[in-house]
């Protein structure tokens, strides 16, 4: 891939490309997709699908990204509905965590930046930059919006909010990418939040 066909070109059917193709890597995943089927669900030719993305990796770090977006909106119309209790909140985000790391999705999107990383840098610092990094933004800014309540105290907001992402990973990410286990029980999950939100107040909590 040169840094020409690297260009991702938006168009007309632009829209209904990346709808059809979000339906298909959904249900298939990234190597289970063809690009017949996406075509053939976005209703365009290949050829159209071509001009807007060169390459299916393209098109599958875009899925990927769009969707790291939307439940990072989703977070925060849920964190800032109301002043709920930061534990509450917490556990929220530590499940929303998980579940992403525990879905196909996130683990062939992860398989896939990691596979590619030397021969197609770009892809890695596109997941980045819409994965971890705007987890961390996000993470940053409800923590700054809690110390001003008075509900933690934290000097380095980065540092935190990095922290309790690893917690949230214990035990299943490394697992669950290399095979040694393929999903995550409920229990399991349940048992890592309340984990990574105990260790967290235990650090940042306000101490009577």
């Amino acid at each position: 891939m040169t840094k020409e066909t690297s260009t991702i070109r938006k168009g007309r059917k632009f829209d209904q490309v990346i709808e059809g193709a979000r339906k298909v890597f959904l249900r298939d995943g990234f190597e289970g997709a063809s690009v017949d089927d996406i075509a053939r669900e976005a209703g365009v030719s290949k050829a159209t699908l071509y001009s807007y993305f060169p390459d299916k990796r393209l098109l599958f770090m875009a899925i990927a990204t769009g969707e790291c977006e939307r439940q990072a909106d989703e977070a925060v119309e849920f964190i800032y509905a109301d002043e709920k209790p930061v534990a509450q909140v917490l556990r929220y985000a530590a499940g929303a965590i998980i579940d992403y790391l525990r879905s196909d999705l996130g683990r062939q999107t992860y398989r896939l930046c990691v596979a590619e990383s030397d021969r197609f840098p770009e892809l890695g610092q596109q997941f980045y930059a819409s994965g971890p990094q705007l987890v961390r933004a996000r993470l940053v800014e409800y923590l700054k919006t809690a110390v001003a309540r008075g509900e933690l105290v934290i000097e380095d907001y980065a540092l935190a909010a990095d922290q309790f992402s690893e917690l949230c990973k214990v035990e299943i990410h490394n697992c669950l990418v290399c095979g040694v286990i393929h999903e995550v029980t409920d229990e399991s999950r349940h048992r890592i939040i309340e984990g990574a939100v105990e260790m967290f107040l235990a650090r940042y909590g306000v101490r009577g």
